[in-house]
């Protein structure tokens, strides 16, 4: 198992890694909507917060010689699920035509008073 602490992404806010590589898959940690420079919550419309998001999990993929485009599988959490259809469209365009696997979970809360916080799993290039 290999660490990856990615320059370019948020500090984690606790004792986790910003992912695990386990031969050529990527294991990472969910991302929330956070400056990577401040470390302050990004607020803002749903989808600037899933874009804030997956911009953060770009970086910590990126740090681990994979990126969106090798994403298998995410899971997506979501405070309220009457923000989905935005996320979804936020979603959607960062991934393009590359659609994987997706589950998205409604929770009572997040870490941070995220409104919004996204895992997934990916293979490296």
């Amino acid at each position: 198992m290999k660490k990856v602490e990615a320059p370019g992404a948020p500090k984690a806010v606790g004792p986790y890694s910003h992912a695990i590589v386990v031969g050529d898959l990527v294991y990472c940690s969910g991302q929330g909507p956070l400056d990577p420079v401040t470390g302050e919550n990004v607020r803002g419309d749903i989808g600037v917060e899933t874009a804030t998001v997956l911009g953060n999990l770009a970086a910590v993929l990126d740090a681990a010689e994979s990126g969106l485009d090798q994403v298998i599988k995410t899971t997506v959490y979501l405070v309220d699920m009457a923000d989905f259809a935005a996320m979804n469209q936020a979603y959607g365009a960062r991934f393009g035509n590359h659609r994987p696997a997706r589950t998205t979970v409604g929770v009572a809360s997040l870490p941070r008073g995220f409104r919004v916080e996204i895992e997934c799993i990916a293979t490296r290039r």
